[in-house]
């Protein structure tokens, strides 16, 4: 890729890119022309395996930032980072969430001001720590929330909350950024099956697929389809695209 070509190519960031829905958003992006910044936390040998590969599609379109999102002004650094790599940002995906039983037993207080650190805030500061890169090309900003914003899952009462705070912000933050930025929101269904401690068995992934008008599960590329979708429709704002079969009607 030659220097006006990197100077013409969006560029956008998401955070948690290296898996599964992250992961399915970065190719989706780099397959339309995007160069990527790819997030990660902990996976950095998977964004790195990630980043070479889309490096080999186009040379130097995408690079492996790793970084704790909630530590003190790490909005600014990752913001500071992509102005450094690219010069400019067309796009910001808050991908990067944790979805987390409620136990109110142990932990709750802690467990409250993580989610809400992670889920809620982080979206927030990043959100507006690229707001001034972002209005040079009229960028977007795109939110993954969660149908259980509005129909609350039980056992997450918390992370539910989260969830409707960050489709408020996604309001909220549309209305204050236009008209130079855009901000919507994804709210999936049952896309990909929750892992390790949330993790479902056959039999209770079958009855949220038979509750599903659509009658199936899907995968991590509707996300994605979706998130270029409202990335690339420049008269959508403070939006939410539902992406579950159907699933939100019942």
């Amino acid at each position: 890729m030659n220097q006006a070509n990197k100077q013409e190519a969006k560029v956008a960031l998401v955070t948690g890119g290296t898996r599964r829905i992250g992961a399915a958003i970065i190719k989706k992006l780099h397959a339309s022309g995007y160069r990527v910044v790819i997030h990660c936390r902990f996976s950095l040998q998977e964004a790195d395996k990630l980043a070479q590969y889309l490096n080999v599609q186009r040379i130097d379109s995408a690079i492996v930032l790793q970084k704790e999102l909630t530590e003190s002004n790490a909005a600014n650094e990752i913001i500071a980072i992509v102005d450094n790599w690219a010069g400019r940002l067309d796009l910001l995906v808050n991908n990067a969430s944790v979805f987390k039983r409620t136990d109110y037993h142990f932990s709750i207080e802690e467990d409250w001001q993580y989610l809400f650190t992670v889920n809620v805030q982080v979206p927030f500061l990043l959100s507006v720590a690229a707001r001034s890169l972002l209005s040079r090309y009229k960028g977007a900003i795109i939110n993954l929330t969660d149908i259980h914003a509005e129909k609350p899952l039980k056992g997450y009462s918390v992370y539910c909350q989260t969830k409707a705070a960050l489709e408020m912000q996604t309001k909220s933050l549309a209305r204050e950024f236009a008209p130079d930025i855009r901000v919507n929101a994804v709210a999936p269904g049952a896309i990909a099956w929750p892992e390790d401690e949330n993790s479902l068995s056959e039999e209770a992934q079958q009855k949220i697929i038979e509750k599903t008008p659509l009658k199936s599960h899907g995968s991590p590329e509707f996300i994605a389809q979706a998130v270029l979708a409202l990335a690339e429709n420049s008269f959508i704002t403070g939006q939410t695209l539902k992406v579950d079969g159907g699933r939100s009607l019942r």
